[in-house]
């Protein structure tokens, strides 16, 4: 399933509540699996009892292979536009393989213009290229945007 120039990514959905989490995963991977450019690319991953120490498990994990072309965007796109149809509080975090995480919440997309959305949209394709961690602040990451529509960029790299 790989191929030259793929790069896999991992994505989580978490909500409030660890009951919120792994509908929102499959909900999210129904929608994911809509877009023709994604449907070969999105798989599931059924993740176990949580870490030692832990709050409560990811439910779910959807693996994603973005080959060069379209596949980023439409990824990127799928994750605004269906964090903009959910209701409560969802955030939805990509990590690729080599430790670069991307984190877009709800409450950060939510209500923005097309033109907006297309501006987040596009700072995560650049920082999922680029290995850039953008959204929550921590050890090597990205810091909140200041004006809260979307994810930031934080120029880390995510690795610890």
């Amino acid at each position: 399933m790989t191929g030259a120039g793929c790069v896999e990514v991992t994505v989580a959905v978490s909500g409030p509540e660890d009951t919120a989490a792994r509908p929102g995963a499959d909900d999210l991977r129904e929608w994911l699996l809509g877009d023709p450019e994604l449907r070969g690319a999105v798989g599931r991953v059924a993740v176990g009892a949580p870490p030692v120490g832990s709050m409560g498990a990811v439910g779910e994990l959807l693996p994603v292979l973005l080959a060069p072309g379209g596949v980023t965007a439409a990824l990127a796109a799928g994750i605004v536009a269906w964090l903009q149809s959910r209701k409560g509080s969802q955030t939805v975090t990509i990590t690729r393989s080599d430790g670069t995480v991307v984190t877009v919440e709800s409450q950060g997309v939510r209500g923005l213009t097309p033109g907006s959305s297309g501006d987040v949209v596009q700072r995560i394709v650049d920082a999922l290229e680029a290995g850039q961690t953008i959204g929550r602040p921590g050890p090597g990451g990205g810091s909140p945007d200041p004006g809260g529509d979307g994810p930031s960029g934080g120029g880390g790299s995510g690795r610890s």
